[in-house]
């Protein structure tokens, strides 16, 4: 019989390894995640992720019966990083995407209204939001073109994106629908930016 304190061995038949353990209480992780996440492939990789966490901290871990708590505390912390990631990824892509509209004639004025806030900022940034914005050139291929990594382009379109919506913001007021799309801009009267782009 194993001393339950005995550090849990991953190759030693004396001692109940690791491999048999996870395979013990995987089913039961499985059903936690699944019960917790919509999508079962996010589950499925959660699951892999966990096993990963397992397999890095069980130094950490003095006796085999306490395995299945350790096990589902690092599911819960895994889970908890998941829903974590999730909603920066939303919320990024809100902010990203806060003067997109479905409608090809607003597109199109917003379009114009937007040019000559673009042609306030540094030059290097209005040349990119330029051809991002209102030329539609995808992100990737103007990467390439411009021999940057996809991230860094990114990144750059993005605080370029904040500050366009800064000047539009402090310019411009948005009728919006109740799932926040733009529906119609105009110009804000008591915005006192004495700016001559206030014509939206």
């Amino acid at each position: 019989m194993s001393d339950p304190d005995t550090p849990i061995n991953t190759t030693s038949n004396s001692q109940p390894t690791f491999e048999s353990l996870w395979f013990q209480y995987r089913q039961q992780l499985s059903s936690f995640l699944h019960a917790r996440i919509a999508n079962a492939d996010d589950a499925e990789d959660i699951l892999q992720e966990v096993l990963l966490k397992s397999l890095q901290a069980l130094p950490t871990l003095k006796s085999h019966t306490s395995i299945k708590p350790w096990l589902f505390q690092i599911a819960n912390r895994t889970l908890i990083d998941f829903y974590r990631s999730r909603a920066k990824q939303r919320a990024l892509m809100t902010e990203e995407l806060w003067y997109q509209e479905q409608d090809a004639d607003i597109k199109q004025q917003l379009a114009q209204c937007l040019s000559p806030f673009i042609q306030q900022l540094p030059e290097d940034m209005a040349i990119l939001l330029r051809e991002v914005e209102l030329l539609g050139k995808s992100q990737k291929q103007l990467a390439a073109e411009q021999g940057i990594s996809y991230s860094t382009l990114k990144s750059r379109v993005h605080k370029g994106r904040q500050q366009l919506r800064q000047l539009y913001e402090d310019c411009c007021q948005f009728s919006l629908d109740t799932q926040g799309r733009i529906l119609d801009c105009d110009s804000s009267s008591d915005s006192g930016s004495g700016s001559n782009s206030c014509d939206c």
